[in-house]
């Protein structure tokens, strides 16, 4: 009997090709940008392949009028993205805000590179990881997802699209010039087959149609420009219908929402890799690129009889921190290997309480190795860590 089921294509693909193709599996069909090392490959695909599908690419003037375009695009229906690096990511934080507090789905894609300034453009590094979090000015929590392959390039790609419609944000995709640049083979599914979170409609009349309810469930309907329903937007604080207020009891209901669809919804958002974490003594904390040395490291040590484990964040924000806490609570030490002066590290002294000594630059627990010099820490600088505090 002959099988008829039909196979993944295998394909061999670079990163940022496979982040453009995956935003495009997930229904993308409108990309605005400006040309920028080392996202630029990014921007390139989209222009030949969004014109295929009818969608919409438009190259602006500036990364201010790319993410400016974006919004606009998605405040009349369409599934958008931008990509950028360093530099341009700057340029468009105050817009990543202004999405957050319209509500506006929309994906920002940061290659990251040397900095600050113009820094080190054909190099790779983890420097913006914070940015990530706090670059757009007011309290309004991020979601940001770091992938560390050119297969979970693709994956996450497709999470962040879904999860910018579901909780009606702007979410980042964290990479860096070598994952971008870099090629692997990746199974490519039925694109039919590919799970869309899509835009739910409003099912009141537009006379009863509130664009920024309170409580809502997500995904929650969102009624888009053309459409008959009558809302506003505004960057300011405004009320269920988008008018601009300054009532207490108003805005309150506002922040309390922005920060209440990531906190209540944790579960759903953050995605972590735990690898030989069963009996880990030492456990190394990477992310994205740095996490492919690290796991080399650990199957390194393991040779030697080392107890070493890895604990990976797919979703650096929200930061897991109940996550952290539950697997790396007891354990004798953490290494965290990233290419930045400690961001990583940082947030697992506040979720771990570590004692922060600012002449010797540690703590009890956590070992860190960082570099910001344009190059990649190796599995050997992170053995060598291991072999310091077993």
């Amino acid at each position: 009997m002959s099988n008829n089921k039909i196979k993944p294509k295998t394909v061999l693909m670079q990163g940022n090709e496979a982040i453009a193709r995956g935003a495009l599996a997930a229904g993308l069909d409108f990309f605005a940008g400006y040309p920028i090392t080392p996202s630029t490959e990014i921007a390139e695909i989209c222009s030949v392949e969004l014109p295929k599908i009818k969608g919409k690419f438009i190259q602006m003037e500036d990364e201010i009028a790319s993410i400016s375009a974006i919004i606009g695009a998605s405040l009349a229906g369409a599934r958008t993205m931008t990509a950028t690096s360093g530099p341009g990511y700057s340029l468009m934080t105050e817009g990543i805000g202004f999405a957050k507090m319209t509500e506006t789905p929309c994906v920002v894609v940061n290659v990251m590179r040397g900095g600050p300034s113009t820094g080190l453009p054909t190099k790779p590094s983890q420097s913006d990881i914070m940015q990530a979090r706090w670059g757009n000015h007011g309290d309004a929590p991020a979601i940001a997802l770091y992938p560390n392959s050119v297969s979970e390039s693709y994956a996450l790609s497709i999470r962040a699209m879904n999860l910018a419609e579901k909780y009606r944000t702007c979410v980042v995709i964290l990479s860096d010039e070598v994952l971008g640049h870099m090629r692997g083979p990746i199974e490519l599914p039925d694109i039919s087959k590919v799970k869309i979170v899509k835009r739910v409609t409003p099912t009141k009349p537009p006379e009863w149609y509130q664009h920024y309810p309170d409580n809502p469930k997500y995904p929650m309907p969102k009624a888009c420009f053309g459409e008959g329903y009558r809302f506003h937007v505004t960057g300011l604080s405004h009320d269920a219908k988008g008018f601009p207020t300054n009532r207490a009891d108003e805005t309150k209901i506002l922040m309390d929402r922005l920060r209440n669809k990531i906190a209540y919804h944790i579960d759903d958002i953050v995605q972590i890799e735990n690898y030989q974490m069963h009996d880990a003594k030492i456990v190394i904390f990477a992310a994205g690129i740095t996490s492919r040395a690290a796991k080399e490291a650990v199957m390194m040590a393991r040779k030697k009889g080392i107890r070493v484990g890895m604990m990976r964040p797919l979703t650096i924000w929200p930061f897991p921190d109940a996550l952290v806490k539950k697997y790396l609570g007891e354990k004798k030490a953490i290494i965290v290997p990233e290419l930045n002066e400690g961001q990583l590290s940082l947030e697992l002294k506040r979720v771990m309480g570590g004692i922060w000594n600012y002449e010797t630059r540690k703590t009890k627990k956590i070992k860190e190795i960082n570099r910001t010099d344009g190059l990649l820490i190796t599995p050997d600088q992170i053995l060598q860590t291991i072999m310091e505090v077993k």
